[in-house]
């Protein structure tokens, strides 16, 4: 079965609250519109997905909430790529794997303590983008996705 997209959530600015939204515009080399790591270096996007928080959660002995992450993308199933190259496409953008998103101390002050151990190799991945579009609430992914699609 195909992965989608179970939830998406920006922020404005660093430490402000991340906000769901059904659909999000990107834009390819600046990534999503109205989130605070929009037009920043190779920081586009962060992915994760919900089966590996679920793993997480067993670990931390709780919940852990997709919006508490503070990544952006949450698919619903499946492994999100974390090897520097690595390619997906949700919808009709094109991601590039950059680096893992290594959780961060804040993480324990949102979720509770604990929830950064929790998440050391299960908080998703950081990737630039290469080709913008839309992505939906819903929107397929393809895991691994070698090549760019030919226009």
């Amino acid at each position: 079965m195909t992965p989608v997209v179970d939830a998406i959530h920006l922020a404005k600015a660093t430490r402000l609250p991340m906000q769901a939204k059904d659909v999000v515009e990107v834009e390819a080399g600046r990534g999503i519109v109205g989130d605070r790591y929009h037009g920043t270096r190779h920081r586009h996007v962060t992915v994760q997905s919900r089966e590996t928080l679920d793993e997480a959660a067993v670990v931390f002995g709780s919940e852990v909430p997709s919006h508490l992450t503070r990544r952006n993308i949450t698919i619903d199933h499946g492994v999100v790529p974390r090897d520097p190259g690595s390619r997906i496409r949700i919808g009709d953008v094109l991601l590039e794997a950059v680096r893992v998103a290594a959780p961060c101390k804040l993480l324990d002050d949102t979720i509770g303590a604990g929830a950064q151990g929790a998440l050391r190799r299960r908080a998703g991945t950081v990737f630039r983008v290469l080709e913008g579009g839309t992505i939906r609430v819903g929107d397929p992914v393809e895991l691994s996705s070698p090549e760019p699609r030919r226009e």
